[in-house]
């Protein structure tokens, strides 16, 4: 039974979600994220009630071809990929899982072949799910009639739930008669757990002898379903197992992983949950030294138990995100949106644990940076169809940092791109301000920025650029 609050203030979200035949688990959830919201129970996370988590099991130096594999556990797994996203901050109107990465293969393509070759290679029926949402179901289900066999599995898909915006002025359910579709958003993939549970999708697969579940993001390709970690995972009886990586200056404003002091209970801190005081232990990244590739392993049967004790749903910490209810219209009415981010269950698993993964396994897309880094000869597809770094980078991937303004949109990246793609093998960091167009004839070795500060893009001439090189393009014809 779904623990629904009564409180008053929650009644008009309780009628509106209820006319729209919301499960009572995604009831169950939002209303728990309201009244965090309305009470201010929400709050931070003081730097003296944690202390750095220290100790990780590391994936290559203590497990990585150091188990013995189990090959039958993958009959009990399912990989379920977070498919909700638009990718409209890169200009795109469909799911990004469906934009061409490599050798004319999307993430979607990559990774449907990915779960064919194992089922080929081991011979077993390892589940393949996608959490999609109302804007990204349609096409990428038209998307995979190309893959018969993955297609036509009744357990595809799970869509994810949507929740009631909120007036930031007097906290009643937003109102948009235009466009009515609007008076929604996304839950966040915190939603996962909800969507598995009142859809009866989580009942379903432990029914099916489904045990195990690794999720991770549609647009990371580095997270493919690993034998090694799957074998420790199941061999460590644990309830939830999160897979983090080493923090770099560069990633010092993001999130943490973080250990309680009073119980040792492993747990995440964002930024949004840290006072002003704490910014400088916050983004010390010697101090706290991992953060969440969000990919997760959950034992299924463990989830059940936690979501039926807890009253349909995995409290998670709610965040606020501030918007207006048409995001289009700077002036239409300013709403809130309660998220939740589904890694912070981490402090919901009695017994969870988390381990280092190298970078190989963390390769997200959010910017066109990262795809142009994608797209370049510093990855390569192998035989099992794994975005893998090339060898020749010697396990060290390039930083492409490009013109945030230039660079936006994926129009953008492509015009710039007509020619080509640069070789950045021997690479270390690609700087590049203003517009300017690269090609195959572009060669950069070590540090390498290029300028253009005039109106008019900029063609870069083929050839080499060997390390610390800066390169003006600005008077140029």
């Amino acid at each position: 039974m779904a623990t629904i609050p009564q409180d008053e203030r929650f009644a008009p979200f309780l009628k509106k979600m209820q006319e729209e035949k919301l499960s009572p688990s995604a009831i169950a959830a939002f209303g728990h994220s309201f009244m965090e919201y309305v009470t201010g129970s929400a709050g931070s996370i003081a730097e003296s009630s944690i202390k750095p988590a220290d100790a990780l099991p590391n994936f290559i130096g203590d497990i990585k071809g150091k188990m013995t594999q189990k090959p039958e556990l993958l009959s009990q797994t399912v990989v379920l990929k977070l498919n909700g996203g638009l990718g409209t901050s890169m200009g795109l109107d469909k799911a990004k899982s469906l934009l061409e990465v490599k050798n004319g293969n999307t993430f979607l393509d990559l990774t449907a072949k990915q779960v064919l070759a194992m089922r080929k290679k081991f011979n077993s029926p390892i589940k393949f799910m996608l959490m999609n949402s109302f804007n990204t179901s349609a096409d990428t289900l038209d998307f995979l009639k190309a893959y018969p066999s993955i297609s036509e599995d009744p357990t595809l898909e799970l869509m994810q739930n949507k929740v009631p915006k909120i007036v930031k002025s007097d906290n009643t359910p937003a109102e948009w008669p235009i466009n009515p579709h609007l008076e929604w958003c996304p839950p966040g993939h915190g939603d996962l757990y909800t969507a598995l549970y009142g859809s009866g999708k989580l009942d379903e697969l432990l029914s099916l002898g489904v045990k195990y579940m690794f999720v991770s993001n549609s647009d990371n390709l580095g997270a493919t379903l690993d034998l090694d970690l799957l074998t420790y995972f199941a061999d460590t009886d644990t309830p939830f197992m999160m897979e983090c990586a080493g923090r770099t200056e560069a990633d010092k404003k993001g999130g943490h992983l973080a250990a309680r002091v009073s119980d040792g209970q492993l747990i995440l801190r964002e930024s949004a949950q840290c006072a002003d005081e704490d910014e400088k232990e916050f983004q010390n990244v010697s101090k706290h030294r991992y953060f969440n590739t969000n990919n997760l392993w959950v034992r299924l049967d463990k989830l059940k138990e936690l979501m039926v004790t807890k009253g349909g749903f995995v409290p998670l910490p709610t965040i606020l995100n501030g918007k207006t209810v048409d995001p289009q219209n700077g002036d239409s009415t300013k709403v809130l949106q309660l998220e939740t981010a589904m890694g912070a269950a981490i402090e919901c698993f009695s017994g969870a644990t988390a381990v280092c993964v190298d970078r190989s396994r963390f390769a997200p897309v959010k910017k066109c940076s990262d795809l142009l880094l994608l797209r370049s000869n510093a990855y390569v597809v192998n035989s099992e169809n794994v975005l893998t770094l090339n060898p020749a980078c010697n396990g060290v991937a390039p930083i492409v940092d490009l013109d945030s303004k230039k660079y936006k949109l994926v129009q953008n990246l492509e015009q710039a791109t007509r020619g080509g793609y640069p070789s950045l093998v021997g690479c270390k960091k690609l700087s590049v301000r203003g517009e300017v167009y690269l090609s195959s004839g572009n060669v950069f070795e070590g540090e390498c920025s290029v300028v253009n500060s005039s109106d008019e893009p900029k063609v870069l001439p083929t050839g080499v650029l060997s390390s610390n090189i800066s390169v003006d393009l600005t008077n140029s014809p």
